[in-house]
């Protein structure tokens, strides 16, 4: 879990967002139907990005220390 989480991090650093393609229907009258394909983009502030760093480095030593 701790690798995943500093790899989550470090990529929310470089790439510092993503975007995803959302299909909506808009109209439907009888037989025809109209979609829309929707692009959305969400911002990866920087603070989660370091703070999903911090929290898999932080399990990573604790869970160091038990053993």
């Amino acid at each position: 879990m701790a690798i995943v989480l500093i790899a989550a991090g470090l990529l929310g650093l470089v790439y510092n967002q993503f975007s995803y393609t959302k299909d909506t229907q808009e109209a439907k009258i009888g037989p025809l139907e109209l979609t829309v394909k929707d692009t959305q983009t969400i911002d990866i502030p920087i603070w989660a990005g370091v703070a999903a760093m911090v929290a898999g480095c932080g399990l990573l030593v604790f869970a160091s220390k038990n053993n």
